[in-house]
């Protein structure tokens, strides 16, 4: 089967979905944890669908760090096994199912004094070490020390007086809506059914148990689908509460959201060839490097507001600024913000809604799956690193033991779209090059976002040529790269192209506005938009650009999500 999300798959999943052989599992929530909770299930054999009411991603999961990391903090509390199976998940990542995703990433941790800092920091980066290289040896290097002349020739902007040495250690970084993208196309390919922008109306039962949903379809006036499923998963982060009251049920989870916010700079606004891992009073501050740009976050505060926008305003990135500006001798202004981005963790409370229902709960120390009523599985907490842990978790519980051991987890051998012979092509990269008239620079961005499935982009440019040329005020993005999205990645709207499958909301400072047009335009090609409708999508993500920048500009947070609010959404979402 291909891995693929398109318009007419989407339709074709949500009738499948409703006919009368009705689903083993149905996961409702299309962030990490959901796709992966359905790729899990597809590749046991397992009738699945999964629903999101929003795009692919478009909550936390395309709004973290974007790093795949084991916590090295967590070794400051001995959490040890929740370090080692974060790094046991980053080296499957790395070297086995995502490689052309995920990258091995260097950070200096900068010290301050001599001895000892240097000597307890240095036996935590050392635990780390060897816990990644008992779980995957060779997956990136060791740590290294460094003087001050050493680290300050490695990251010239680190002020002077801010340093004494450093270490280096390594974690990874990864595109988090990509992953989540392709984890849904992936479990596609094993026949799992997806709808995105489908939302769940109603949990239906038989007695006291849940027995499926009731779903509209947000695209389509409304219409609905009636699903039978034998489990209903539920992986809603933030959104965790309002789903499982669709249940009318006292048990589930509680979960509070809190608030994390990044800013993007030029690449050469700050000099360094490294990552910098910075500790603050409330928790850690990563300054991150990607190919045209450095990210820096985040924040941790408090959030009760709107949880579908969150946006990042004045206080949150001056804050930020601060912290950077506190080490580095760049002396960043607002001005030099090319992108921000704001993002929900789910930060689970202890215990569950019912007491009672505590015997029928998984706790990890991350993240926790409970029977929220009979039929209803619900997960929340953990982290982006650990999201296969968490699906296999959630599938076992779902299923029982007798069952889950009838039909145990494949994920751990199961290569994501893309990563079957990437290596092979990697090495390959100056032949494609010469062979497609590409440059090597747009090669290798393939390469490190499809994967092995550069074949299917170079396929579509050998039929149709100016599919290969850049976008005009985007050059670092192909016109095949946009068709792609649309013909399998579910891109449904131009927001979805500009926030999710491109990057070009936080990219550019003008958010991606200037390419909106040549994108709206191949976008109307591949799904059938007439003027009005391009120009409606366009107005709508104007409307989108604005009340961000506006929000930026206010420092009281409910007031910057007044603001945001102002811009109409794509979808009739219903709050509840």
């Amino acid at each position: 089967m291909k891995a693929q999300l398109s318009t007419q798959t989407r339709i074709e999943s949500l009738e499948a979905m409703s006919d009368d052989a009705g689903l083993d599992i149905l996961v409702i929530g299309g962030g990490v944890t959901g796709a992966g909770i359905a790729l899990d299930a597809a590749t046991r054999g397992l009738r699945v669908g999964i629903v999101e009411a929003q795009d692919w991603a478009q909550g936390t999961s395309s709004r973290s760090s974007k790093l795949v990391h084991g916590g090295l903090r967590y070794l400051y509390n001995l959490d040890f096994f929740l370090v080692a199976e974060a790094l046991k998940e980053r080296g499957l990542l790395l070297t086995k199912t995502a490689p052309h995703l995920v990258k091995a990433q260097p950070f200096l941790w900068p010290l301050k004094t001599p001895v000892i800092e240097r000597s307890y920091s240095a036996i935590g980066v050392g635990m780390y070490d060897a816990l990644a290289q008992f779980s995957h040896r060779g997956s990136v290097p060791i740590q290294k020390h460094y003087s001050k002349k050493g680290a300050l020739e490695i990251f010239p902007d680190i002020k002077e007086d801010e340093v004494s040495g450093a270490i280096r250690f390594y974690d990874s970084r990864v595109d988090d809506a990509r992953l989540v993208v392709t984890l849904v196309r992936t479990a596609s390919r094993y026949g799992a059914l997806a709808a995105n922008r489908t939302q769940v109306m109603e949990l239906t039962k038989d007695g006291e148990r849940i027995n499926g949903a009731v779903l509209k379809d947000l695209e389509d006036g409304g219409k609905t689908y009636t699903v039978k499923a034998k489990h209903v998963i539920q992986a809603t982060g933030v959104w965790t509460e309002q789903t499982q009251s669709l249940a009318d049920t006292t048990g589930g989870l509680k979960v509070l959201a809190s608030k994390g916010i990044h800013i993007v700079i030029p690449k050469d606004r700050i000099k360094g060839t490294t990552g910098l891992f910075l500790r603050t009073e409330k928790s850690v501050l990563f300054i991150i490097p990607w190919k045209r740009y450095w990210v820096i976050g985040t924040t941790d505060t408090k959030y009760h507001e709107d949880l579908r926008n969150p946006v990042a305003d004045a206080e949150d990135i001056e804050y930020v600024l601060d912290h950077a500006n506190a080490v580095l001798k760049s002396n960043l202004t607002k001005d030099d913000i090319i992108g921000t981005w704001a993002g929900l963790r789910p930060l689970l409370q202890p215990g569950t809604k019912d007491g009672e229902k505590a015997k029928s709960t998984k706790v990890s120390r991350e993240h926790t799956v409970t029977e929220a009523a009979p039929g209803l599985t619900v997960i929340a907490g953990g982290k982006l690193t650990t999201y296969r842990v968490m699906a296999e978790d959630a599938v076992d519980f779902a299923l029982g033991k007798a069952r889950a051991k009838e039909l145990p987890s494949q994920t751990e051998n199961t290569l994501l779209a893309g990563a079957d012979g990437y290596h092979a092509l990697w090495n390959q990269r100056e032949q494609l090059a010469k062979r497609t008239g590409l440059s090597l620079d747009h090669v290798e961005d393939l390469l490190d976002r499809y994967g092995s499935d550069i074949e299917l982009i170079l396929q579509a440019i050998e039929e149709d040529p100016k599919l290969g040329e850049g976008l005009k005020e985007a050059p670092e993005y192909l016109r095949a790269e946009i068709a792609f999205a649309c013909t399998h990645e579910g891109a449904l709207h131009l927001e979805d192209l500009m926030a999710l499958r491109t990057r070009l909301n936080y990219e550019r400072k003008d958010r991606g506005l200037s390419a909106a047009p040549e994108i709206a335009d191949i976008a109307a090609g591949v799904l059938g938009w007439d003027d009005k409708r391009k120009k409606h999508e366009l107005d709508l993500y104007t409307q989108r650009c604005q009340a961000e920048e506006a929000a930026e500009g206010i420092f009281d947070e409910a007031a910057a999500q007044s603001e945001r609010a102002k811009a109409d959404d794509v979808t009739e979402f219903v709050q509840f």
